[in-house]
C-alpha cells in the first residue's frame, strides 16, 4: 500500500523554520495501530491523517474531511500547526477548489480558509483561570528557576499551564532561557498539566509583536514545540483580556520560530492565521 505523505513547515513562509508536520492522505481506512507507528516513524511533533468521510469524496473537490493528529507518543485532541499543514496540502498540492475546508476532529469541526498568502484556522478559544501557585511551584521552578513570575493561569479544557514572566523581561530573555523539559515530568505531581506555556508581553507601542511565547509538552513526547496553534488558543484569550485587543500579532520564539496573526471573535472562537512552506512530498510504502 502506498500513502501520499508531505512535510509542511507551518507558521512560516521559509523552509526549515516554523513548525514541521507530516501530513498523510488516506484513500482508505488505515489499521488503527498504523497511525501511531507512522507518527513514531516520522518523529515530528505531529503527524496528521486526512481521511475521506464517504465513498466518492475527492481531495481536490470535497470540502469536508476527517482529521486526526498523532505525536510520536500518542494521539492528541487538537493540533493547530498540523491543521494548517493539512489545509496547505489540500489547497496548494491537491488544488482543492473550495474556499473553506471543514475538518471533523476530536475537538469538533475546525474550519480553514485561504486568505491571500495566509491560511486562517477557526479554532476554539480556551479560557485560562488563576492558578494556586503552591500546586505548581515545583514545575515552574524547574522551568524558569528564580525568574520573576507575574501571573499563573490554568486552562482545564486543554490541561495547559500558562506562566507569564515579569514585564521587565524582554523577548531575548525568553529566547535565551535554557529549559530542560524532561525534568517537568518528575516536577509535575498533580497529573493535571499536559503542556507548559511560558509567555512575556511584547512591544507595547503598537508595532511589532504583542506577545511572545515558548511551549513545552514532554507529557506528549514533545520537549519543545516550535510553533503551537493549540497553545495560542489559550494565549489569545489571555492576552486579549490583558491588552484589551482583539487583533494581535504573536511570535513563538523557539529555535525555529514562527509568527501567528490572531483575531479573537465574539462567538467564543479565534481565527489564527499563518503561512506555510512545503518541504517534502513522497509516498509511504506499507
Amino acid at each position: 500500500m502506498q500513502i501520499p505523505i508531505f512535510t509542511v513547515d507551518a507558521f512560516t513562509h521559509r523552509p526549515f523554520s516554523g513548525n514541521p508536520a507530516a501530513v498523510c492522505l488516506l484513500e482508505n481506512d488505515l489499521d488503527e495501530d498504523l497511525h501511531q507507528k507512522i507518527a513514531t516513524e516520522m518523529n515530528l511533533s505531529e503527524t496528521a491523517f486526512i481521511r475521506k468521510l464517504k465513498p466518492g469524496d475527492d481531495f481536490a473537490k470535497s470540502s469536508c474531511f476527517g482529521l486526526r493528529w498523532f505525536t510520536p507518543a500518542n494521539e492528541v485532541p487538537l493540533c493547530g500547526h498540523a491543521t494548517l499543514a493539512s489545509a496547505a496540502v489540500l489547497f496548494h498540492v491537491q488544488k482543492n477548489t473550495n474556499s473553506v475546508l471543514t475538518f471533523v476532529t476530536l475537538s469538533g469541526e475546525l474550519k480553514a480558509r485561504l486568505v491571500k498568502d495566509h491560511i486562517v484556522l477557526d479554532l476554539p478559544l480556551y479560557t485560562a483561570y488563576p492558578q494556586e501557585l503552591k500546586e505548581v511551584e515545583e514545575l515552574i521552578k524547574a522551568a524558569v528557576g528564580d525568574m520573576i513570575v507575574q501571573d499563573v493561569r490554568y486552562s482545564p479544557d486543554t490541561k495547559k499551564l500558562l506562566v507569564r514572566l515579569s514585564d521587565t523581561y524582554e523577548r531575548s530573555v525568553l529566547e535565551g532561557l535554557k529549559v530542560s523539559a524532561q525534568h517537568f515530568l518528575s516536577a509535575e505531581k498533580t497529573g493535571k498539566v499536559k503542556g507548559l506555556i511560558l509567555t512575556v508581553k511584547g512591544n507595547s507601542s503598537g508595532k511589532g509583536h504583542d506577545f511572545y511565547s515558548r511551549y513545552f509538552a514532554p507529557w506528549y513526547g514533545v520537549l519543545e514545540d516550535p510553533v503551537t496553534g493549540s497553545a495560542h488558543a489559550v494565549l489569545s484569550s489571555y492576552w486579549s483580556e490583558q491588552l484589551g485587543k482583539k487583533e494581535m500579532l504573536a511570535f513563538q520564539c523557539s529555535r525555529r520560530g514562527g509568527e501567528l496573526k490572531i483575531s479573537v471573535r465574539s462567538d467564543g472562537r479565534v481565527d489564527i492565521a499563518g503561512q506555510t512552506a512545503l518541504v517534502l512530498k513522497g509516498n509511504l510504502t506499507l
